[in-house]
């Protein structure tokens, strides 16, 4: 697969500006959908408005529908050859400058960076979660913050059963860390990281993810339109049905608080949210029927209990001039500014969130001028055009690392490639 590069590899990514930028995106979508999902398919329709060609290349956990394919992905996840396979079909129809990975796990394997770029493109990983460090993906164990393999052995997995609870899974999950750790995938396969916020940026720097080619850049959602100016009364919690979202923690308090909050999501939990009288449960919505729902909410409340990466619901809640309750962990207490845009509380505390929630509800006035805020954040920082701008300042530094990556090693191997400064014309 690997080849040396020559002049054709060098005149293709130096001169990128002169054209609009091509971009193949790949993702492992999720057998319930979620936020990553929505981010992959709107950065896409943002590109193109962009004036990029943008072409995906999408494959589903849905095909892992029994034992033996179970069995067959678990072997296969470190490598994933028939996930690359489609990856380099596309790239050799597209011809794209700049490969954008999303989720890898378990159908594509993060292989597929050196497979593409011995045949050319740039890559660009976008780190959503924490999966190339933490079997579980999340950096948490027994309901809370763990970072024991950030700078350890991502075995300690198989100890825990970090992966569903599994050990033999959470064995070959990290077997599949391991091995790209060992490999140096993420240290010479990726020319640019994404990382949502600062702190996140920060733990994958602490793992050994060259920092100075990750890149914070928040996911964008294009304007829904004017906020919506009407009464408001209800609470709502918009997202995943799991334990580390801390659904546990939000009945509580709204059992405390005496107010009852609208649950919008489906997952492993819906028949204990069913189950409770405080939370109102109204299934997996459309996202325009989870839009109107997160528009037309007093607030918004995130109680999770792990580092969030960027949810989309905060970004969304934003843009409708809705505020946000949130936990003060991780990147939520980056996201939220606490009496500003909404209120932070102290993880897994119900007392601590009953008490936003009777403050927000109490007080309409301060609702209201939280959620202007907010809306005023979303204009500054997570408008689509920003964003957008954004990720393809991120593209080009990508081309320019893997610019003069080609460059340095055609010099090695002897080649002439005549291309000029390589640099001023990627940039």
């Amino acid at each position: 697969m690997s080849q040396k590069p020559g002049n054709s590899s060098l005149n293709q990514v130096g001169s990128v500006a002169m054209t609009s930028l091509r971009v193949l995106i790949s993702h492992n979508r999720y057998q319930i959908r979620g936020g990553e999902d929505a981010v992959v398919e709107g950065e896409a329709v943002a590109l193109a408005r962009a004036g990029c060609r943008v072409e995906t290349v999408l494959v589903s956990n849905d095909i892992i529908d029994s034992p033996v394919a179970r069995l067959r992905v678990a072997i296969e996840a470190a490598h994933a050859p028939r996930g690359i396979a489609r990856v380099l079909e596309a790239v050799r129809d597209f011809r794209p400058d700049v490969v954008h990975v999303h989720n890898t796990f378990p159908l594509v394997s993060p292989a597929v960076h050196a497979a593409v770029r011995a045949v050319g493109p740039a890559t660009v990983q976008t780190l959503h979660n924490y999966r190339i460090v933490c079997a579980g993906a999340l950096l948490l164990r027994d309901g809370r913050p763990c970072e024991d393999c950030i700078a350890g052995t991502p075995y300690a997995a198989a100890v825990h059963g970090c992966y569903r609870g599994s050990r033999i899974g959470s064995l070959a999950v990290a077997r599949m860390i391991a091995h790209h750790r060992r490999v140096g995938t993420w240290k010479h396969d990726v020319d640019a990281f994404i990382a949502l916020t600062g702190f996140a940026r920060d733990r994958f720097a602490r793992a050994g993810v060259p920092a100075e080619r990750i890149f914070v850049k928040p996911n964008g959602l294009a304007d829904p339109g004017p906020v919506f100016d009407g009464p408001r009364q209800r609470l709502l919690y918009a997202g995943r049905l799991s334990p580390e979202k801390g659904l546990s923690v939000l009945a509580q308090a709204a059992a405390q608080a005496g107010l009852p909050v609208d649950v919008a999501g489906d997952g492993p939990m819906r028949s204990e949210v069913a189950a409770g009288p405080w939370l109102v449960p109204h299934g997996a919505l459309a996202p325009a029927e989870t839009q109107a729902a997160i528009a037309r909410a007093r607030a918004l409340v995130v109680p999770s209990l792990w580092y969030e990466g960027l949810p989309m619901v905060i970004i969304e809640a934003f843009a409708a001039g809705t505020p946000v309750i949130a936990s003060r962990i991780g990147s939520l207490a980056e996201l939220v500014e606490d009496g500003v845009t909404g209120l932070l509380v102290e993880p897994d505390d119900p007392g601590d969130l009953a008490r936003a929630l009777r403050r927000i509800s109490g007080d309409p006035a301060e609702a209201r001028r939280m959620g202007r805020a907010g809306r005023a954040v979303y204009e500054q920082r997570w408008a689509e055009p920003i964003t957008t701008k954004a990720l393809i300042s991120v593209y080009r530094a990508a081309l320019a690392s893997r610019f003069h990556a080609l460059k340095r090693a055609a010099s090695d191997h002897g080649g002439r490639h005549g291309c000029g400064d390589g640099a001023s014309q990627v940039l």
